[in-house]
């Protein structure tokens, strides 16, 4: 995957040696990790990386100017994101009587990035081979790259979406160049595809670029490159040796992430990463460019194929069977992420305590395309309106016929641009009013696509222990809400009734079920 000018790395040997014995480290025996640009060394409470004298078409650490360049620039960009691990720039020097030295006092041969040594387990990569992560986890991740966005300076558009012609022609090169792990007539199809889609999102990419969300950003934010420190997700390794690359729309950013944990196999994860971002700090403009996601899905997929596969050269047996497996898995997944995936909407009601958030959020990981339904609840709609957390509580006077209706209207107004994207939708609401559930399926209707509504029952000993069990939610339900609830006209409900009085597994259960018996029906 290199040019036909790459540099090799035998200029690196004597460095790669000094850093890889012991005795540079005080004793402390290293371990060294390989990926396409860098080798890092751990050793005691040190890291010690150095970028490779490579050359790819998209990076060039063929110099030592350029390597230091490139070291001090990975310094600047992650501090914004985990300052505490990242020490110095620090240099190789070879001494009067030609022994190499950390930060001596001879000639610089080589420079490095000093970091503080974490657990490499800690890394998200690592850590979600055990199982999913925890919802708080999650929940941080999105809210970490909502902060670092925000904060980051925007960018010139058009230079980023004429880049994008170039990253598809680099891809459909690379694939080319290797058709043992990239089938041809599917990488000429990806190619033709996501030509296609480009032409189509310019438009959408240029309104993008108006509003502001062509940022620089971190680039590179897969869970290899995030850790658990001190407690909480950390942002590491973002792009350093080109600003244009690491340059691109909020959501391409995250496409990164939730393409990580969706093709892992992760798909609730990727879900709740993705509406913890969107439908929690998110305005409508990123519902709108939701049309974009899939594209942007393909692109992060397509571009960690073609980086894999770019490390086999520094690899051998089973690392380079895995590795290689793992080119073909992201390149499978770039395809799948073009396909075509009718929306639809689907609401949940149910009074207070039945279990909504519950249900919608195991639905929406499965409905339509890629990472799944946008998950809008009218409680975080309320106090997103009200302009306070999630989790604090908003007095009873705020819960107006008036402010419920229009938390109501936000909610569909927010589905409707979302279905409108191509996005499925699930509603997380009460609709305890038959107007309030006629004015979802109208909003299904209005937008072509087809329409299931679940309405959740359970005893009201039931729903009252369970809102004042709960804790850390953004319902301000409780018993007094409840014993009101009850005397609720609900009138003639035509959903589907499923009983959640058993918990949430049968719940699912019985939901999946109705969805799936209902596929097809487009009236309502």
């Amino acid at each position: 995957m290199m040019d036909a000018n790459a540099a090799g790395d035998s200029s690196q040997d004597a460095v790669v040696a000094f850093l890889e014995d012991p005795a540079t480290h005080g004793g402390a025996a290293p371990k060294r990790i390989d990926t396409h640009a860098a080798m890092v060394f751990l050793a005691g409470d040190d890291v010690y990386k150095i970028k490779r004298a490579v050359r790819y078409p998209y990076l060039d650490f063929s110099t030592l100017d350029r390597r230091k360049a490139a070291c001090r620039r990975e310094l600047e960009v992650n501090r914004a994101y985990a300052g505490e691990i990242y020490h110095g720039l620090i240099p190789i020097t070879r001494d009067g009587d030609g022994a190499l030295s950390i930060d001596g006092d001879g000639e610089p041969v080589e420079w490095a990035v000093h970091m503080r040594r974490f657990d490499e387990g800690a890394t998200l990569d690592h850590v979600i081979t055990e199982g999913p992560l925890p919802p708080e986890t999650l929940d941080a991740l999105g809210d970490r790259l909502v902060e670092a966005h925000a904060d980051a300076p925007r960018r010139d558009g058009a230079r980023w979406i004429a880049d994008l012609e170039s990253y598809l022609d680099d891809n459909a090169a690379s694939f080319a160049a290797a058709p043992d792990l990239f089938p041809p007539e599917a990488a000429r199809r990806l190619n033709r595809e996501a030509w296609g889609q480009l032409a189509l999102l310019r438009p959408l990419l240029r309104r993008r670029d108006a509003e502001g969300r062509i940022r620089l950003l971190h680039g590179d934010c897969h869970l290899g490159n995030i850790a658990m420190i001190d407690g909480a997700p950390r942002f590491f390794d973002a792009i350093e040796f080109d600003d244009r690359i690491a340059t691109g729309d909020v959501l391409y950013d995250l496409a990164f992430l939730v393409m990580d944990l969706w093709r892992r196999g992760h798909r609730a994860d990727a879900s709740r990463v993705f509406n913890r971002y969107v439908t929690v700090h998110g305005d409508r403009s990123d519902f709108s460019a939701l049309a974009a996601f899939p594209f942007f899905l393909m692109m992060r997929a397509a571009i960690r194929a073609k980086v894999t596969a770019a490390r086999l050269r520094f690899l051998e047996g089973d690392a380079r069977e895995a590795a290689a497996a793992d080119a073909r898995d992201a390149f499978a997944h770039a395809c799948a992420f073009l396909e075509p995936d009718a929306a639809r909407a689907v609401a949940v009601g149910g009074l207070s305590g039945t279990g909504k958030t519950t249900l919608a959020r195991r639905l929406a990981p499965d409905i339509g395309r890629a990472p799944g339904a946008v998950h809008l609840r009218s409680d975080v709609i309320r106090k997103r309106r009200a302009g306070v957390g999630l989790t604090e509580r908003l007095p009873k006077g705020a819960y107006t016929k008036e402010a419920s209706a229009a938390v109501y209207d936000d909610l569909l107004d927010q589905g409707r641009i979302a279905l409108g994207s191509g996005q499925s939708v699930v509603l997380d609401a009460v609709f305890a009013a038959p107007e309030e559930r006629g004015a979802a399926e109208r909003m299904a209707r209005e937008a072509g696509v087809g329409f299931a509504g679940i309405w959740l029952e359970a005893a009201p000993a039931t729903l009252e222990d369970r809102v004042t069990t709960r804790t850390g939610d953004a319902s301000d339900a409780d018993a007094d809400v409840i014993r009101t609830q009850a005397e609720y006209d609900l009138g003639t409900i035509g959903w589907q009734h499923i009983d959640a009085g058993g918990g949430p597994d049968e719940a699912c259960g019985a939901a999946l079920a109705a969805l799936e018996a209902g596929d097809g029906d487009r009236d309502g």
